[in-house]
């Protein structure tokens, strides 16, 4: 895949030899690249434009990346790659769990992390919808009436009454996936096939957290838990 002029990174390092070698490398690759060497730096643009992907390493002199990685989650799904000189299998657990999208140890080739991340890239942005799981190859009609919610996919847009309700990438690809599958036990890797794409690496944890985010802002949504298992949307 050809990197896309539009793909905005954001690295964190506080190495500044390999910050500058890394940002050149993407940059050599067709990316945009901000970077950042502490913690603070990362907290002041949380709030501001949104990247399409983070570099984000843990090891930073004020504010650890579990931290941030945390902070960063609250808000967003963007796919996040860990970058440490901590090589042990139980920092690579902790960050899948909290949420990154894959694990990169130190010292690795400069090359090793461009392929990454276009291949994150691509499985996140590049994926038609149309195509993927989530819609089993079909298209619903072009508003379709779940609870107190009207949803288009065609528009990607979700509505309570005239109330456009902001969404993010996955929360609307896990809720049209959920529609076509009404009334069906989703187990938590199947979601996670179909949203996050079948080679994805990361903790289940990641669907729990999503659908967490998707009740704050849908309280209404017949969505329920099916405890040790996953997540149905009941039929009406």
């Amino acid at each position: 895949m050809s990197a896309d002029i539009s793909y905005l990174v954001y690295l964190v390092d506080d190495e500044t030899t390999l910050l500058e070698l890394l940002k050149s490398y993407l940059e050599n690759a067709g990316y945009r690249v901000k970077t950042f060497q502490t913690g603070e730096e990362v907290l002041k643009v949380l709030a501001a434009e949104e990247p399409h992907l983070w570099i984000l390493d843990i090891m930073l002199p004020d504010i650890d990346g579990y931290e941030l990685l945390r902070q960063i989650r609250s808000k967003s799904e963007v796919p996040i790659i860990f970058i440490s000189a901590r090589d042990q299998d139980i920092d690579k657990v902790i960050g899948l769990e909290l949420g990154s999208d894959d694990y990169l140890a130190k010292p690795f080739l400069p090359r090793e992390l461009v392929i990454r991340v276009q291949k994150l890239l691509q499985r996140t942005y590049e994926r038609s919808l149309l195509t993927s799981p989530v819609a089993g190859g079909q298209q619903f009609q072009d508003w379709t009436t779940i609870g107190p919610y009207r949803l288009s996919e065609k528009g990607r847009l979700v509505k309570e009454g005239e109330q456009a309700i902001e969404l993010t990438t996955k929360e609307f690809d896990l809720i049209c996936y959920l529609i076509h599958n009404q009334g069906q036990a989703l187990h938590r890797e199947q979601i996670l096939s179909a949203i996050w794409g079948e080679d994805y690496i990361g903790s289940d944890r990641a669907v729990d957290d999503l659908v967490k985010r998707i009740r704050k802002k849908m309280p209404k949504l017949p969505l329920e838990t099916v405890y040790g298992f996953g997540y149905r949307l009941t039929a009406p």
